[in-house]
């Protein structure tokens, strides 16, 4: 089996056509570019954390959000539940904000 650097991943949106872009690319490489630019961070629970279905779908839509912030335009394609599933809404919460 070929043995791989550590990867980190970088999400475009691109307009035409529309598309999402994921690129793996070396960590190494990547930390000179990134450094200083915002970072969102992904907190995981704790030391017993899952990677499951609910921590996939959250960081999906943190990153939906993250992209929608220098993209506004997109917002209106974005039906997200952005609160955990399994948690209930607080009373009159709205889903898209």
């Amino acid at each position: 089996m070929a043995k791989h650097p550590p990867y980190s991943l970088v999400l475009t949106y691109s307009e035409d056509p529309k598309q999402l872009i994921m690129q793996a690319v070396d960590s190494a490489t990547l930390a000179p570019v990134v450094r200083g630019v915002i970072e969102v961070p992904f907190f995981l629970d704790d030391e017993e954390f899952k990677f499951d279905d609910e921590l996939a779908r959250q960081l999906g839509v943190a990153m939906l959000n993250t992209i929608a912030l220098g993209r506004p335009d997109i917002k209106q394609h974005m039906n997200v539940t952005q609160h955990p599933i399994d948690e209930p809404t607080s009373a009159g919460g709205n889903d898209g904000d």
